[in-house]
């Protein structure tokens, strides 16, 4: 008998859940921002079932069962998208004081149940910001990012939606300065997987695999030490037979994103000097650049406007880890578009690089991105209209996740 009412119970539990999926959601606002073609559509009505978008309309006639949600004259986008970011990684702007300092007090001193806590207060602040997506590449110590990942698709937790890379692929040493080699054999393993040959390359891939990656993210170099040729198409290949796509870590002139552009992968990650010839066949190559750029650094201003003149593919990623005593990370991260406005990008290349190009190149076409049938119900609003003013994206006032609202600031 116990277990027939338990059994009832159950059935009537997910009946209730899947009645409540399935009722309609209309949100209702002043404008939504079609960031393909840089355009205010106004007024609108977004229709949402089942954590997706059903249609995008502007009639009266809603069905009077829906749910109506009516930001008035607010103006909707895509939930953001970082494409690198590193939730589970927070150094300390005084330890820069001393050499080595950040590296050991993260790696030997703060252990995973911290940085996985770290985490699960930048996913909160990410999220609250407007996140609802991120690509996490590495430095979240042995697999943090994907306990991080599990507990918010469980809703144990808030955050964004999170696309793990696990440990980076890297050569010798990691990104770490010269240590001893007693430290070197305990501390790098926490953060990175060493390669040296092609097939240490794909045991590396499949590793990640093992391990819950949703991506892989390879350190091509690091000062004078850096993956060849042969190593780099091993990943890609390896990473190509798990349906990941590949994240490249090349900095230090041409040669390091030429060879990862060889190989395949889908995004150069920083790529601050590349030249015109290379941005040129990462266009051809559909190939995607995430700057991860600060402000005030022409050299980086003029690598964009080298990849506009180039046609590439502009997604956007902030590379945020330190700590900032004033702001959370959500509020630090959002303010990084600055740079981009710096570049010369205008407001509708800004947004796309936030939305629609970080979308498709973390999820693949059709998922995230845009406020169009067929995507998750992705939905931030803001105050004032982001392509006159790009600075409103700093202070999001709706947060709407897979057709759950998160954050609502009346």
């Amino acid at each position: 008998m116990i277990i027939r009412i338990y059994a009832i119970l159950c059935c009537l539990t997910a009946f209730l859940h899947v009645s409540a999926q399935d009722k309609l959601t209309v949100i209702k606002a002043k404008a939504l921002v079609d960031v393909r073609k840089g355009q205010l559509i106004t007024p609108v009505l977004i229709y949402c079932r089942q954590g997706k978008i059903e249609k995008v309309d502007s009639g009266p006639n809603i069905p009077s069962d829906a749910i109506i949600i009516d930001l008035g004259g607010k103006y909707l986008l895509p939930g953001l998208v970082d494409a690198h970011s590193h939730l589970c990684h927070e150094y300390q702007y005084e330890l820069e004081k001393v050499a080595g300092a950040n590296i050991v007090t993260e790696t030997a001193i703060t252990d995973n149940a911290t940085r996985a806590l770290i985490g699960a207060r930048n996913a909160r602040d990410m999220l609250l910001a407007g996140y609802t997506t991120v690509r996490d590449l590495g430095n979240s110590g042995e697999n943090t990012d994907v306990a991080l990942r599990d507990a918010i698709n469980k809703n144990w937790l808030p955050g964004p939606r999170i696309y793990a890379a696990t440990r980076a692929l890297s050569p010798i040493g990691g990104q770490f300065s010269k240590m001893t080699p007693d430290a070197r054999k305990v501390l790098v393993p926490k953060e990175y997987s060493e390669i040296c040959g092609a097939e240490e390359a794909r045991k590396a891939v499949r590793e990640a695999v093992f391990n819950g990656a949703d991506c892989i993210k390879v350190i091509v170099n690091n000062n004078q030490l850096s993956l060849n040729q042969e190593e780099l198409t091993a990943i890609v290949q390896e990473a190509k037979a798990a349906n990941l796509k590949v994240a490249a870590h090349a900095t230090n002139g041409d040669q390091p994103a030429l060879n990862a552009i060889n190989a395949g992968v889908n995004s150069i990650e920083h790529g601050y000097t590349l030249s015109a010839p290379v941005l040129k066949l990462m266009a051809e190559k559909g190939i995607y650049l995430v700057p991860t750029d600060r402000t005030g650094v022409d050299r980086y201003q003029q690598r964009i406007k080298r990849a506009l003149e180039a046609g590439v593919k502009i997604a956007f990623g902030s590379d945020m880890y330190y700590y900032d005593a004033q702001r959370n990370r959500g509020e630090v991260t959002v303010s990084t578009y600055h740079a981009y406005s710096q570049s010369g990008m205008s407001n509708a290349q800004i947004l796309r690089s936030a939305t629609m190009n970080s979308g498709e190149l973390v999820a693949g076409p059709g998922k995230i991105g845009l406020l169009e049938p067929g995507y998750l119900a992705d939905i931030i609003a803001v105050d004032e209209d982001p392509l006159v003013k790009v600075e409103t994206l700093e202070h999001v006032v709706f947060v709407m996740k897979e057709g759950k609202v998160v954050n609502r600031c009346d």
